[in-house]
């Protein structure tokens, strides 16, 4: 009994010792799993003499190698283990940061700590995940205030050492920052700022006071309403939206009637102080001040809020001077001016052609069915009136090849040594841009958009001769008028880009079956037909939305104007997930 006990031990010692020698050797493998294995086997009966080699693992130049160094040595009990994993919590990679906070958390030391606070503002989201949840383990009391509260003083002593020695553009980002920090101080900080002779930073320092959300500020945030310098009137505005002070509403509602730049932006502010009888007034006021961008702004927000005494609007558009600004109004109100339908169909007559491309789209906009007659009377005579400016030049269909001798790819003539010599320099460089281009598309999957070719030789109607047959030809898809079906095809391919951008929204809108083909107007060479298609398809609901989304990864080159049309109408989750990869490509369309 005692000879197999004593051979067993020897068996037992022997397989053990030839499984370390085998991890040992593994340590060198040159294929990183195994360097991995190698590590934890050896962590799994921690031997103090392999701290060194623990040490050597964790600057492994692969991360899952140094992820299991850092494992393996908070099973050191050795005080220079902190040290080695505090720097651990530093790597770049996320996973050797989660795996060293957890051994820092196993540590339990003030030192290690320190360590985790220290570095919780510094790392992802993730890792900080880990850091709490190992401070809690280590019975740190209040742990998520503790590190937050730390991250805090760390990032104000930051920003207000940056703020007095940093150069300007430091400083314009640290007096937004300190704003953002909600201190009490921070207005302190920044009120003096305001009359820095540094635009920029005084525009910074007025958007830092409205991110503070500090009632103490409002006062001198409204005083920079009334600078000469449009930087800073439209830093007040934005801040003042921030704050949400009622005591804005007049010097907003000034800015916002004087029809500058910054109107626009103090119509937003206005919209976001408390919705009171006051506010729906002036927003009501500047809807109607005339055709500009501040009134329509004013009027969607007001149709939000269920719209604004008609009165006014209606002796507006009895007046030929301001019947603009009553049809922009009528506009932007949409449904909630519906009663204003009869009134504006006999402006589908006037004599001012701006006159009825606006009475045409603010009828388009109330969608009251019963105008629909109206609608289709005033697309036949637009169609009869501009019929002479239609007629084609030239009948037979534009050729797509160039005739014999005109081919600039064709053969030159040989007695014109100079002409070989630029047409093979000439040829060769398009051709590299173009095989550049094509081979660029082909490598990321997607399709660039080509120019169209010409239509019409001459084509005597100017865009401001069709802007209300543009306005006519969406109007008569919305109201769905009986057989024009067949002419919005044909329109798709007109000359005039406004003409096909509205054949398209007019498809959209005319039949829901059309929101697949519309796609093709996406492509047009013409972004002005992009635009409105786009437009088009967004305002078409979850299918055009998915439709304009599938589109856009499949195109090339700039694409703003498509993500424009998506950012006033949500997306369902499954449509914004394939919008991800953009992510990755960077530039401006992955901030869009």
């Amino acid at each position: 009994m005692r000879l197999r006990f004593s051979l067993l031990a020897i068996v037992t010692v022997t397989a053990c010792s030839g499984g370390r020698d085998k991890w040992l050797a593994e340590l060198q493998a040159s294929r990183p799993e195994d360097r991995a294995l190698a590590v934890k086997k050896l962590a799994e009966k921690f031997n103090n003499d392999d701290l060194g080699l623990f040490s050597q693992a964790a600057r492994d130049p692969v991360p899952v190698v140094r992820a299991e160094a850092m494992s393996a040595l908070a099973h050191s009990q050795d005080s220079r283990v902190v040290d080695l994993l505090g720097e651990g919590l530093g790597d770049s990679d996320e996973s050797v940061q989660m795996a060293a906070a957890r051994g820092l958390a196993a540590l339990r030391t003030d030192k290690a700590r320190a360590y985790l606070t220290l570095q919780y503002g510094r790392r992802g989201r993730d890792t900080r995940a880990v850091i709490v949840d190992g401070l809690k383990a280590a019975n740190v009391p209040g742990a998520l205030a503790s590190v937050i509260a730390a991250e805090g003083t760390t990032v104000w002593d930051r920003n207000l050492k940056t703020l007095q020695t940093g150069s300007l553009p430091e400083r314009v980002g640290a007096a937004e920052s300190l704003g953002k920090s909600g201190r009490p101080e921070a207005v302190n900080r920044l009120v003096p700022l305001l009359k820095d002779g540094q635009l920029v930073l005084a525009a910074a320092a007025a958007r830092g006071l409205g991110e503070a959300h500090d009632a103490r500020a409002v006062p001198a945030v409204i005083a920079m309403l009334k600078e000469n310098y449009p930087e800073l009137r439209e830093a007040a505005c934005e801040a003042l939206g921030e704050l949400k002070d009622p005591q804005a509403l007049a010097g907003l509602a000034d800015v916002a009637r004087e029809h500058v730049p910054a109107s626009v932006l103090a119509v937003d502010a206005i919209a976001a102080l408390p919705a009171t009888a006051e506010t729906d007034k002036v927003l009501c006021e500047v809807a109607q001040i005339g055709p500009s961008a501040e009134a329509s702004e004013a009027g969607r927000e007001m149709r939000k809020r269920n719209g604004c005494p008609l009165e006014p609007v209606f002796d507006k558009l009895k007046n030929p001077a301001t019947q603009l600004a009553a049809l922009t109004a009528i506009t932007a109100l949409g449904p909630t001016a519906l009663s204003a339908a009869p009134k504006v169909v006999p402006l589908l007559t006037s004599s001012d052609s701006a006159v009825r491309a606006a009475a045409v789209v603010a009828l388009t906009e109330l969608k009251d069915a019963t105008v629909a007659p109206a609608i289709q009377k005033a697309w036949e005579v637009e169609l009869k009136s501009l019929a002479p400016l239609k007629i084609d030049w030239v009948t037979a269909p534009m050729a797509l090849t160039f005739s014999k001798g005109f081919d600039p790819d064709g053969q030159e003539d040989p007695k014109d040594p100079a002409a070989k010599v630029r047409k093979q320099q000439t040829g060769d460089l398009f051709r590299k841009v173009d095989a550049l281009r094509a081979r660029q598309a082909k490598d990321s999957g997607k399709v660039m958009v080509e120019a169209r070719p010409p239509t019409e030789v001459v084509d005597d109607a100017s865009e401001e001769q069709l802007r209300v047959f543009s306005a006519l030809v969406k109007a008569v898809g919305v109201f769905k008028i009986e057989g024009v079906a067949g002419t919005l095809e044909t329109l798709t391919h007109e000359s005039s880009p406004s003409v096909r951008g509205s054949a398209w929204a007019a498809l959209i809108a005319f039949d829901s079956a059309n929101v697949q083909k519309s796609a093709e107007g996406l492509f047009d060479g013409d972004r002005q037909v992009q635009t409105l298609t786009a437009q088009a398809l967004a305002n078409a609901g979850p299918e055009g939305a998915t439709v304009l989304v599938d589109t856009i990864l499949k195109m090339s080159g700039d694409r703003s104007r498509l993500f424009e049309a998506l950012r006033l109408h949500p997306i369902d989750k499954e449509t914004a997930r394939k919008l991800t990869p953009l992510l990755q490509e960077g530039a401006s369309d992955a901030g869009l």
